[in-house]
């Protein structure tokens, strides 16, 4: 008597039971889609500073969040306030005693009595990185966005939190995104190594 080991298996597969079809469990997929990118789940908070009527500030909140979340970035919320140092500085210390790993200014950064953003940002920074304000300088010049190639922003830490200035023209805001996405998750990549 031969022993065949392809035969026996030939008959294991002809004869098992079907696998019951069983639906994939939601918390393990976003468990291993976590683990296999774990930038997709980072924080932001866009602070709009504008005086602007509140159905400006609201497209504008919408086309930034729709840019964050292709980022990689889940929005925990817009937040618009007038140009005033003090209301910009207190939203953006929300988000950092918050945890948002990004936070996001709109608007504010020019040379106008009113822009207020960059030094509202400036007084609670405990870090400059100022290669991301010079990118976005640099991306809204090859743009055409005029309001970026001359804006004041600047970009730094506070806390674990990177906060960055953006201009607030559409041409800004999508050339910004595009431009600052990848060097915004390579500095939350080193703060966040600096940490473990």
């Amino acid at each position: 008597m031969t022993n065949d080991p392809l035969g026996n298996l030939t008959d294991v597969l002809e004869n098992r039971e079907p696998l019951p079809n069983v639906e994939p469990d939601p918390e393990y997929l976003m468990a291993t889609e976590q683990e296999s990118n774990p930038s997709a789940f980072r924080r932001a908070l866009v602070v709009l500073v504008s005086d602007h009527p509140g159905e400006v500030a609201q497209e504008k909140g919408r086309m930034v969040t729709e840019l964050l979340v292709e980022t990689g970035f889940a929005v925990d919320a817009v937040v618009q306030v007038p140009s005033r140092k003090s209301q910009i500085r207190q939203a953006i210390e929300t988000a950092v005693v918050g945890g948002a790993d990004l936070v996001l200014t709109v608007g504010g950064v020019g040379v106008g009595p009113r822009d207020k953003a960059p030094e509202a940002t400036r007084s609670i920074l405990d870090q400059s990185v100022p290669g991301i304000a010079q990118a976005l300088r640099f991306s809204g010049l090859s743009c055409g966005a005029v309001d970026a190639s001359v804006s004041r922003g600047v970009s730094g830490i506070s806390g674990s939190t990177l906060v960055v200035n953006l201009a607030e023209s559409d041409e800004a805001i999508r050339e910004g995104m595009t431009t600052m996405g990848p060097l915004v998750h390579h500095v939350v990549d080193q703060m966040q190594a600096s940490v473990v």
